[in-house]
């Protein structure tokens, strides 16, 4: 139903004069031509011609909204009701600065809800793709507690710190994976356009081959002979990854049991998990929610199925009776100055607190460890570029080496 009022959302480009006198050209959104001119009438705008454009649900569609977006959209919202804006006026106000247009529709969206008498979170809750139950969780706990600005603000941290996580991995990862790429590229080029001329220039010579050569000689007539082939194995190999990832729960919980006993990436992911964990029940118990419902939105928001399930089983063992501090530490996969945090932060009152400590620690943690692992990364990454290219290199010019000291 909701999707049905979004679309009633129309852009309209309009032709104008100001105050001033001055003609001026823009767009404006609403649900008919009277409206929206109404809308511009109240800014002092003198409409000479107005048409609708295209409806934002099928102009530009193939812009997604990203995490970075909702980001975004609920630190500006939250500045504008800080500053005493109506939550409607501040709708509009975000709506006019984004530049994504399904953004733009999902705002205008929540804004038809609102001001068709729903709750914000009730708006919210009719665009699940975008917010997910803890948001509409903690935003309905504000509207609740007449504190929604307040609400809004640590939303608004809690969104940007996890956003900041993810770059910091994505970053770590980046790099390794596009020189690698760039690798097997060239590596590629070098054996199906470079080594056959050498192999041509070779054989005029009639002497034997280095044993060396001889091996990046044959890989080159592998390749050329089957370059359609192991395309096909990568492209394929890719894809079927993809798909599995997409579509096997299985698959997906094997891959993060073996993210965290992974070498060198391991520690990094261990400490993500633990920092979102512990930002996410941070926020959600500051917020006023139970600790047993703000442990239910924390298992997903671990993004981890070793943690997800810890995290049910700490949730269990709460209900009934046990305290969080103990059953963290039952669980074996918490680290000791996390568990030691929750303890006093359980003895003194001020667990919400606490659990923020831990976060920003983590986060602090998997800051250094990015640096820490790019900057190890290099060096190697430099190694292995230099044996792979340099070795195919060595093995061309080796005969003429050869040659070279036969003569000499």
């Amino acid at each position: 139903m909701a999707t049905k009022k979004a679309d009633t959302i129309l852009t309209f480009a309009y032709e104008a004069t100001d105050r001033q006198g001055k003609k001026i050209k823009g767009e404006i959104t609403g649900t008919n031509v009277a409206l929206a001119k109404a809308q511009l009438r109240k800014q002092g705008i003198n409409v000479q011609k107005i048409s609708k454009k295209t409806n934002l649900s099928f102009g530009k569609r193939g812009k997604k909204v990203t995490p970075l977006d909702i980001a975004i959209f609920t630190r500006q919202l939250a500045t504008m009701m800080k500053a005493g804006v109506p939550l409607v006026q501040s709708f509009e106000i975000v709506a006019d600065g984004l530049d994504n247009p399904t953004m733009k529709e999902v705002v205008m969206g929540i804004k038809a809800e609102v001001e068709g008498g729903g709750s914000f979170a009730g708006a919210l809750r009719k665009f699940p793709l975008y917010f997910d139950d803890l948001f509409c969780s903690l935003v309905d706990s504000g509207e609740q507690s007449g504190a929604l600005e307040t609400m809004l603000d640590r939303v608004a941290i809690y969104k940007e710190k996890s956003e900041a996580l993810k770059q910091k991995i994505k970053k770590a990862m980046k790099y390794p994976i596009s020189v690698l790429v760039v690798a097997v590229i060239v590596t590629a080029i070098l054996l199906l356009k470079v080594v056959p001329v050498f192999q041509t220039m070779f054989e005029g010579f009639g002497a034997e081959l280095p044993a060396f050569t001889m091996m990046v000689v044959n890989m080159s007539k592998w390749l050329q002979a089957n370059w359609f082939f192991a395309l096909v194995i990568i492209l394929g190999t890719i894809g079927a990854f993809t798909e599995a990832k997409k579509r096997s729960q299985a698959f997906n919980n094997t891959l993060d049991r073996m993210a965290l006993k992974a070498p060198v990436v391991g520690d990094l992911v261990y400490k993500s998990t633990v920092a979102r964990f512990a930002r996410t029940l941070a926020t959600t118990f500051a917020a006023g929610v139970p600790l047993v419902d703000a442990l239910d939105a924390c298992a997903g928001a671990t993004g981890n199925i070793v943690y997800r399930n810890a995290v049910l089983k700490i949730k269990d063992d709460i209900s009934s009776g046990q305290q969080l501090g103990f059953s963290m530490r039952q669980s074996g996969v918490f680290p000791s100055m996390a568990l030691q945090m929750v303890a006093i932060g359980e003895e003194s009152g001020a667990l919400d607190a606490m659990l923020d400590k831990v976060a920003t620690h983590f986060e602090n943690e998997v800051d250094n460890a990015v640096d820490g692992l790019t900057s190890m990364m290099e060096p190697m990454i430099m190694a292995f570029l230099g044996v792979v290219i340099g070795g195919l290199v060595i093995a061309m010019y080796l005969p003429i080496f050869q040659m070279g000291s036969v003569v000499g």
